[in-house]
């Protein structure tokens, strides 16, 4: 059934709902007969299956995580993600410290050694400096 027959069904049911009280004796009993006839022709085997979406944990016997707790259904997504960017956070701290320690000891050593100045001037010590900074 294709979404026009669909809401012609509709609109025929909703018409005929409004005006129950006014429907002639003789109309009533074709009406009668017309569903008794559609409900014959219907395949046994075939029930109508109505698909609805529902989130349900692992496990789950009833409606344990419903209405009342529906938290729970919420934190278990969202616990996860806080931990994860507090994490990647943690981390990224953790590399920029690391670097500015490795950055400071090295500046440090140069400080220092009591070295000519046309080491400085030399472009495999610039090179080395430049190796040991990444």
């Amino acid at each position: 059934m294709n979404t026009r027959e669909l809401n012609f069904a509709y609109k025929v049911r909703h018409a005929l709902n409004e005006n129950l009280d006014n429907i002639p004796a003789p109309v009533t009993e074709k009406l009668a007969s017309a569903r008794k006839i559609a409900i014959s022709r219907k395949k046994k085997g075939s029930p109508f299956a109505v698909l609805m979406p529902r989130h349900v944990f692992a496990g789950q016997v009833g409606g344990f995580f419903s209405a009342p707790l529906s938290w729970v259904n919420r934190m278990g997504l969202a616990i996860p993600l806080i931990v994860l960017a507090v994490g990647l956070v943690a981390l990224y701290e953790f590399e920029q410290e690391r670097r500015i320690n490795d950055t400071a000891e090295m500046d440090a050593a140069v400080l220092a050694d009591e070295l000519p100045l046309s080491v400085y001037l030399d472009h495999g010590f610039n090179a080395y400096l430049a190796e040991r900074d990444d």
